[in-house]
């Protein structure tokens, strides 16, 4: 199975899913006029990934802001992974958040109450890592 890679625009995250290593990147801003086509890229890949899944799969998502629409795709995302928890797969999932966007520590909480994967919430500075 071939790794997934999109480079970031400025309406759309950096995507960088390894298959060798089972750890997956989401980063940076989605705003996608066409969320549905972006993230169908995505979700048809996490097909394939799901039916031969290594034993531990890591998501580390990192967006800054992201729209209604994206939203349900990240959803969507984080429920093809709760099906590798469902078969005993070892699943993890950062979820990384600016220290004043309380409003994006709270998303990833819900989001974390619709799943079975154990997320850890890491807050971070932007300025800090320039």
């Amino acid at each position: 199975m071939e790794n997934l890679y999109i480079e970031a625009t400025e309406s759309t995250p950096y995507v960088n899913f390894n298959y060798e290593t089972g750890e997956f990147v989401l980063e940076g801003k989605s705003v996608p006029a066409a969320a549905k086509e972006f993230y169908k890229e995505i979700l048809d890949w996490l097909d394939g990934y799901v039916e031969n899944p290594q034993d531990s799969t890591k998501l580390s998502l990192k967006l800054d802001y992201f729209n209604i629409v994206s939203s349900k795709r990240i959803l969507y995302i984080l429920y093809k992974l709760n099906e590798l928890v469902d078969k005993g797969y070892n699943v993890n999932l950062e979820w990384h958040y600016h220290e004043d966007e309380d409003d994006m520590l709270e998303v990833g909480q819900d989001f974390a109450f619709m799943v079975k994967i154990p997320f850890k919430f890491i807050e971070y500075n932007p300025f800090a890592e320039a």
